[in-house]
């Protein structure tokens, strides 16, 4: 059941009557996650996707849901975290939105990773991560709302381009 803060309506897929478009919104809590694995996966059925595209998709979205979640509100209500998917030709434009803090995780400085795999620590690396899976990035906070875009290359009929 939704919360009272939180429209049904606003938890529910939404296909914007394009083939190639897809928006929906999940509750800033970290059991939607499978949630968002199920919508990145319809969207990918809808949008032709191979699997190698869509758990690169997955990997940069669970980051980013993940991050906002554990650290983007400062209260305990739920928030609305709203996702827009499309494909443009060959570009994948992921949006995504969020009323928390602001935070333009563009901004963090660069990780530093260790040569010896053994000495990387956990945690620190999913922006990094999310860079390397995407051709661009860009951060906006607009009326109060964080506003996240990445925007990544696919050949036509192939896999994504390699990292």
């Amino acid at each position: 059941m939704a919360s009272p803060d939180i429209s049904d309506e606003n938890l529910s897929a939404k296909d914007d009557n394009s083939p190639h478009t897809y928006s929906f919104g999940l509750k800033n809590d970290l059991s939607e996650l499978e949630v968002l694995r199920q919508q990145v996966k319809k969207f990918g059925k809808i949008a032709g996707l191979s699997e190698n595209c869509l758990f690169e998709i997955n990997l940069c979205l669970d980051e980013l849901f993940t991050n906002i979640v554990s650290y983007g509100f400062d209260d305990d209500r739920h928030h609305l975290i709203q996702f827009t998917l499309q494909l443009d030709k060959d570009v994948l434009i992921l949006d995504v939105e969020d009323g928390g803090i602001p935070f333009n995780p563009l901004s963090k400085k660069e990780p530093r990773i260790p040569i010896d795999p053994k000495n990387i620590k956990i945690g620190g690396l999913g922006i990094h991560i999310v860079k390397k899976l995407t051709n661009a990035i860009c951060y906006q906070r607009n009326q109060g709302k964080n506003h996240l875009t990445l925007r990544k290359s696919i050949e036509s009929g192939k896999s994504p381009l390699a990292i």
